[in-house]
Parts: structure tokens; C-alpha cells; sequence
């Protein structure tokens, strides 16, 4: 039970997000009922979770769709937390480590505003070339955990399939600098992503703000030596690019490499090769280090860092780290269910098979409104499901005696020094909810909230773990 006190003690603090206090509650039951639940079948699974009346599914739909919850407010709020309660952040020379990356999510509604026709560059059996669904961005935030790393999601937003006005000329990097903005964080970090990042908005928009990006050059990237001046000055602007050098040409160069064992995280025994140079980048209108590695086992990879006082080795560390959040992103799949909601507009246009963005600067004023509400949910559910994610993660990183202790259940292994996993911390919050709740509903007010909205006759899961 001192696992719920932990998960309450942190939660509250995201309170002022919420113009009303029961609005705020619901929004505590939502995240709670995500945390507990075993299907992810949108809304429905919530109420099953937590055993509540068939009544209250419709308020939880409205509470979703509520304006009383100030999203970007809570946004802020839930980054100042997770900076609060994870105390061990990654950090290299003192900066903070954020990772992005994009997701697609299969959609099949045709009355889900946003769907569209979307491409997957990587293509396997389980994941074809093209699919209908959401596209998102999402940044997330590396912290330490006993001897392992977390990503905690930090946010995660729809960045396609609406158009709200013609002028409307935005990219999706030009959004993730707006997502990096709404987070507020006024420390200095590292924002790390993959080659699709590696462009002149991104790395113009992090410099801007004082801030770095690492990231894996293009293939067909190209840099400048700095021009030499010979000679009196001239008249006019002085040059500043020298000769051009593809960047692939590096792993010609039969000098200048080192050798060093992999700083990769996970592997050992695993020598690199690599080469490092500082050379002019017009993207970013000033040096860039460029990093030539040449793993053993997988192969070529070209890096580059917009600070050149890290280390080739922190610079492969630092990128090593990326895949977390992939990671993160399939337990908030499989484990939370953070994208498995199912709103739709009954009044909305269907739409047709492999159509692209809607473009909504035609439609009338109510139209938009409403798809502005419904993209709103979405937003409101993804946090959601952001939010108990990362507290599992902080009862993971911060409490793993205590999550061992009440995890009630059997693993065939159990690795020392690591930290549980979402799922661990689920079912051992879920071992322990209904004592939780049953010995505090005078005391806590989401506990006699809670209480007071569950169906007897639906609270069969309750009455076994609590006898």
C-alpha cells in the first residue's frame, strides 16, 4: 500500500492544471484506471479497472473532452515534477538529456479527425509500408534507474492530418521546436533524435535557445573546412566556407583513426573504431564535430554533435542512448495503452481510404470547433497515459524495494541491480488498489471519490484481492 501513497504524493502536484477540483479527480481516476487495467479497449477498460458504474463512462468521456483542463499548464507542471522525483537524471557536462522522436499510430475510423495515409520508412511482417492512422512527435527525458537508464515521456502531441488554415505552413520540425518551447525547461541540455532532426530548423531553433543537438548525419550530408585568408583583406564580405567534403568520404581515410572500447549502453567487450573532425556546417552557420564510427557488428554510422567540446566517446554514448525511448514507446503500446482511444465525431465527413491532410479553412466555425474538441481529447488521453507511465517509472527508479516487496506475484528472473519494469509496478499497485482503497475512504478524497462511483455487483476483482 505505501506504493499508492508515493503515486498520490506525486500526482497531486499536477492540481492546478485543473480550473475545478472535480474535474481534476476524474483526471486522477482516468490515470489510475490506465495504470490498473489489463486490456486496453479505450474508456471501457478504465471502467472495468476500478469496477465503476456503467452511469459514470460517460463522464469520463467528458472529462476528457473538458476545457477545464489546461494541457499546456499541465505539461509544464509534469516536467517540473518528473525533475522533482526522478533526482538522478542523465546528465553530460552538465546538461540534461531529452530525446525526440516520431510515432505512428493505426487509426481505422473514418470519423477520427487527424487519420491519414501514413508511410513507415522501416518495413517488416508486422509493420507495413503504409498505414492509416496518427502521426505524433514525442520528447522524452533519460534518467538513471539503479543500473539501467528510463526514458520518461515528457509529452507527446498529434503533429499531421489537420490543417486549420491554408497560411498554416509549418513542417513537422518546425512543431517539434514548438513542442521542446512548451515544456518550459529552463535548464541546458542535449536534445537527441535521429538523421530526420539533422536540418537547419532544428539545429537553428536549438542554438537560439543555448541549447545542443546530437544526432546521426544524412548519408548524402556535406561539410566545409574553414576558408584560409591569404594575402591584404579584400573588398566586400570575406569568405568563410573553404573546400567542400562529403561526409561519407571520412571512412576513406586511411589516418587519423582511434581505437577505444564501446561507451555504448549495454555492451562490453565491443572495440570501436573511429575518427573525429570539426568542420564548418551551413545548416547550423558554424562548427559542427563529426564523428566517424565504425562498429564491429553494426556497421557505419556517421555522428554529429552542435557542441564541439564533447568527446568522439560522449558524442557515441550520448546517441547510444536514443533507442530508450523506443523502448518507452512500446511499454506505453503494450503496457499502459496510452494511444488506445477511440473518439470520433458523429457529424464529421467520413473520410476516404488513403486520404491525405483535411484542410478545415473551408469548413464552418462549429466544424472546426468541434474537431478542435475531439483533437483535444486525444491530447488529453495521451497524457493521460504519459502521466501514469512515468509514475511508474518513478516508483521503479525511486521505490524498487518497496515494488519487490508488494509485487505479489513470481518472475522466473530476477536481475540484481535492475529496476522493475512498468509491468512489475503494475501488478503490484494492482495487488495492493482495493486495500488502498477500502482503508482510506474517509481519509482521501480520490479514494472515497472513487468509492463512492463503483458498482457493487462490478467489483468482483476487488473482493479477491482484498479477502
Amino acid at each position: 500500500m505505501p506504493l499508492w501513497f508515493y503515486w498520490f504524493d506525486a500526482i497531486k502536484h499536477l492540481r492546478p492544471a485543473c480550473s475545478r477540483g472535480r474535474t481534476f479527480l476524474w483526471f486522477m481516476v482516468c490515470v489510475m484506471g490506465m495504470t490498473l487495467r489489463t486490456e486496453h479497449l479505450g474508456v471501457t477498460s478504465i471502467v472495468r479497472a476500478l469496477g465503476l458504474h456503467e452511469k459514470y463512462y460517460q463522464n469520463l468521456l467528458d472529462n476528457f473532452h473538458s476545457t477545464a483542463i489546461k494541457l499546456s499548464l499541465m505539461t509544464v507542471l509534469w516536467v517540473k515534477l518528473v525533475l522533482r522525483l526522478f533526482s538522478n537524471p542523465v546528465k553530460i557536462n552538465g546538461r540534461l538529456v531529452l530525446v525526440g522522436d516520431g510515432l505512428k499510430i493505426p487509426k481505422s475510423g473514418k470519423k477520427m479527425p487527424g487519420v491519414k495515409r501514413l508511410h513507415q520508412s522501416s518495413e517488416s511482417n508486422t509493420k507495413p509500408e503504409f498505414i492509416s492512422g496518427h502521426s505524433l512527435q514525442a520528447v522524452s527525458l533519460l534518467v538513471e534507474a539503479n543500473n539501467s537508464v528510463l526514458a520518461v515521456p515528457l509529452i507527446a502531441k498529434i503533429h499531421e492530418g489537420i490543417v486549420l488554415s491554408n497560411r498554416d505552413k509549418r513542417t513537422l520540425l518546425d512543431k517539434m521546436i514548438v513542442l521542446l518551447s512548451g515544456l518550459d525547461i529552463n535548464q541546458p541540455y542535449y536534445f537527441v533524435a535521429d538523421a530526420y532532426y539533422a536540418c537547419q530548423k532544428i539545429t537553428r531553433g536549438l542554438l537560439d535557445k543555448q541549447q545542443h543537438l546530437i544526432t546521426r548525419a544524412k548519408s548524402n550530408a556535406v561539410a566545409y573546412e574553414p576558408y584560409l585568408h591569404k594575402g591584404s583583406p579584400k573588398v566586400g564580405r570575406p569568405k568563410v566556407y573553404g573546400n567542400k567534403i562529403a561526409l561519407s568520404s571520412l571512412f576513406k581515410r586511411q589516418r587519423g583513426w582511434e581505437y577505444a572500447s564501446s561507451p555504448v549502453y549495454g555492451e562490453d567487450d565491443v572495440t570501436l573504431q573511429f575518427q573525429t573532425v570539426d568542420l564548418l556546417w551551413r545548416p547550423a552557420g558554424q562548427r559542427v564535430r563529426f564523428v566517424a564510427v565504425i562498429h564491429p557488428n553494426r556497421g557505419r554510422c556517421l555522428l554529429m554533435s552542435t557542441d564541439t567540446s564533447l568527446s568522439a566517446l560522449e558524442i557515441i554514448k550520448i546517441y547510444g542512448l536514443r533507442f530508450k525511448i523506443e523502448f518507452s514507446f512500446k511499454q506505453a503500446v503494450h503496457v499502459i495503452g496510452t494511444f488506445a482511444y477511440h473518439f470520433w465525431i458523429k457529424a464529421m465527413k467520413p473520410l476516404r481510404r488513403r486520404q491525405g491532410n483535411q484542410y478545415l479553412h473551408r469548413e464552418t466555425a462549429e466544424y472546426r470547433d468541434k474537431v478542435h474538441k475531439k483533437i483535444h481529447a486525444y491530447h488529453v488521453f495521451i497524457f493521460a497515459g504519459l502521466v501514469a507511465q512515468g509514475l511508474l517509472q518513478y516508483l521503479s527508479a525511486c521505490h524498487p524495494t518497496v515494488v519487490w516487496k508488494h509485487f505479489g506475484s513470481w518472475l522466473r528472473t530476477i536481475r540484481p541491480g535492475v529496476a522493475p519494469s512498468e509491468r512489475v509496478v503494475a501488478m503490484a499497485l494492482r495487488q495492493h488498489c482495493p486495500e488502498f482503497l477500502l482503508s482510506n475512504l474517509q481519509n482521501n478524497n480520490l479514494a472515497k471519490f472513487i468509492g463512492e462511483r463503483q458498482d457493487p455487483d462490478r467489483m468482483g476483482f476487488f473482493a479477491v484481492a482484498s479477502g
